[in-house]
């Protein structure tokens, strides 16, 4: 039995496995310690992974050499790429996945693993040394275990209480004990703690639907799209849809009556609840206008009865919600296997944090997940994986693993956090990122696969694949750029979807620029450009590798016209500001500005200036104080 380790991570949610899976990969020895072994990496909400923004999340993970992307592909039960109505940047990808199944993969992973280890066991408390440094965990069972680094990922368990109606008591999920301790231990180093509020909707039995009166709503039939970038990862599970169902009037109006019990309504909840996925008694409270809200029935897995309904997150009585179900045909005789529930717990502010994810106050403590006010499984695996990495580096005595606003959805999404702080519980959107040219899911293997391969997290089998797409991608590029089609050969695919015939030969990109027009539509009329895709692009990346360089040629003014923006704004990022300034000296800068710079101590000019109150005139102030 070992007591004594590089890393110990605290949680295994998704934040928590991502974070001992990268650290120990990498190297270091790691202990993940949890309150279950069998509720590891468990979906406490949704059975889905990805959606608008946060797929692209997850294709990042997978690109650094993380394991969330791998782990839905191969447990989802379906598939679809959301937005493909709208250009590439929108493109997010989205699946349902098997709840058990995928909780299974992610403990046979973490078992098979060389360096990490597990601990069934509650932390209650930190052991600082003398200099301030975290140096272990204590247990409820009165364990110590030693450590260099700690990760914290205790999602909504810290202090966790649930609600339904009136009724209260004390968990961190349903039917598991809350985790006690840790929170008053931090407050008393000096942290700064608030709560935070979520919710979860009914669980229902599939065999009591009236699926005849729901809108089905099936997956993307195509093999194309994945989260994983390796070409060996497949979906292996059974598909199966989902269906949709709509309130009503009289829904409302059960709901409505339901109110003075609710605890969002009878001040029994005072926290902080999510904007973005509000309960369907807020819905309709702040929609009060809408005589109807579209509900998804998500099936929890390849077999199961057991679904999910999305859009019916609540803390309303038992009776209420049932009558409020019953109220809705397809569910009049509807059978629940538990209702939904609200759940407050304790967060940190994260402007406590570095961009490392490393606690200011304490060093070699990170945090990682809803203990840093997010909300979502992938906003919690990216903090995740980069406070791993971060760890291991910190115990190899190396310089810690930042993503920048414009490499990654994880750089943005941390950045924001550290730096603007939250609240209400954050969760990404694609109009979060100024760059989101600069970051499609297409080509995430490509801004990151170098970066996960030069720390030693991306192994070299993923780093050569992506060199060999990259290669074989610019490669088509050229032969579009050089390659002409005649009138003959383009004009009658052009009249077929609608587009104006030429009249006189052109070049295989320029005619792409068209709306509508596919390398794929032109390989159909263009001889010398089927045959080089057949012979010149491997057979198992062939439509991946088309259409990453059919989206590069489409899109390249507008990525290279935002690569020029992100370069000149980055400069400010380059500009080192950390322990050159007192800012309580600095009067010449607004007192909000010195205040707020004091406190968060930004890293760089460039996180300076997106401080919420500092104004340009103060970066101004700060680049000639620095001497620029």
């Amino acid at each position: 039995m070992k007591f004594d380790y590089d890393v110990i991570v605290i949680g295994a949610g998704h934040a928590g496995c991502e974070a001992a899976a990268a650290a120990a990969r990498m190297g270091s020895s790691t202990l993940l310690i949890t309150l279950d072994m069998n509720k590891i990496a468990q979906m406490s909400c949704n059975p889905a992974v990805g959606g608008i923004a946060k797929g692209q999340i997850v294709r990042e993970i997978d690109a650094l050499g993380g394991m969330m992307g791998i782990i839905t592909d191969r447990t989802a039960i379906q598939f679809r790429m959301l937005n493909r109505s709208k250009g590439p940047a929108m493109w997010s990808p989205r699946a349902q996945s098997d709840r058990m199944r995928f909780s299974e993969m992610w403990r046979l992973t973490l078992e098979n693993i060389p360096g990490l280890s597990m601990w069934q066991d509650d932390v209650t408390q930190l052991v600082i040394d003398d200099d301030g440094n975290v140096a272990g965990v204590r247990t409820a069972m009165g364990v110590e275990f030693k450590a260099r680094a700690v990760v914290l990922t205790a999602g909504t368990f810290l202090n966790g209480k649930m609600h339904v109606g009136r009724h209260q008591w004390y968990g961190g999920r349903i039917s598991e004990p809350a985790s006690t301790g840790l929170t008053g231990q931090l407050r008393e180093l000096g942290f700064v703690t608030d709560r935070m509020k979520t919710g979860t909707p009914v669980r229902m039995d599939g065999r009591s639907i009236h699926w005849e009166l729901t809108a089905r709503q099936e997956g993307d039939d195509d093999d194309l799209h994945h989260f994983s970038y390796l070409p060996d990862v497949h979906r292996e599970l059974k598909q199966r849809p989902c269906h949709i169902v709509y309130t009503n009037p009289a829904t409302h109006e059960i709901l409505r009556e339901g109110l003075p019990d609710s605890p969002l309504y009878n001040g029994q909840i005072q926290s902080i609840g999510p904007r973005y996925c509000p309960s369907i008694e807020t819905k309709i409270v702040t929609f009060a206008d809408k005589n109807e809200h579209q509900l998804f029935i998500e099936p929890e897995g390849e077999d199961t009865h057991e679904c999910y309904l999305n859009g019916f997150s609540s803390s309303l009585p038992l009776d209420v919600q049932l009558r409020a179900l019953q109220s809705i045909p397809a569910f009049a005789d509807v059978q629940v296997y538990r209702p939904g529930y609200a759940i407050e717990y304790d967060f940190f502010d994260p402007r406590q944090l570095r961009h490392s994810l490393e606690t200011k106050l304490v060093g070699g403590l990170f945090f990682a997940g809803q203990v840093n006010g997010t909300t979502g499984y992938e906003e919690a695996a990216g903090q995740g994986l980069i406070a791993g990495i971060n760890a291991h580096l910190r115990c190899a005595g190396n310089d810690p693993f930042v993503l920048a606003r414009d490499q990654a959805y994880i750089g943005v999404l941390i950045d924001d956090l550290v730096t603007k702080g939250v609240d209400e519980p954050y969760r990404m959107f694609t109009s979060r990122a100024e760059y989101r040219i600069l970051l499609r899911q297409d080509d995430a293997d490509m801004r990151l696969t170098p970066l996960g391969h030069e720390i030693g997290l991306a192994d070299d089998e993923r780093y050569r694949l992506m060199l060999t797409k990259r290669e074989q991608r610019d490669h088509l590029l050229r032969f579009l750029a050089e390659t002409s089609i005649s009138v003959t050969e383009a004009n009658p695919y052009l009249v077929s979807i609608g587009s104006a015939p030429l009249t006189q030969g052109v070049k295989l990109g320029d005619l792409l620029l068209r709306p509508r027009v596919t390398v794929a539509g032109l390989a159909g009329v263009s001889q010398r450009l089927h045959d080089f895709i057949e012979s010149e692009v491997e057979v198992q990346r062939r439509d991946e590798i088309v259409e990453a360089a059919e989206i590069l040629a489409k899109y390249s003014g507008y990525i290279d016209r935002e690569r020029a923006v992100a370069d000149r704004l980055q400069r400010l990022d380059g500009v080192r500001l950390r322990g050159k300034l007192d800012y309580s000296m600095i009067k010449s800068i607004s007192t909000e500005a010195r205040q707020k710079l004091a406190r968060i101590d930004p890293e760089t000019v460039g996180q300076a200036s997106r401080i919420p109150g500092i104004s340009p005139n103060d970066i101004n102030v700060l680049l000639l104080l620095l001497g620029r």
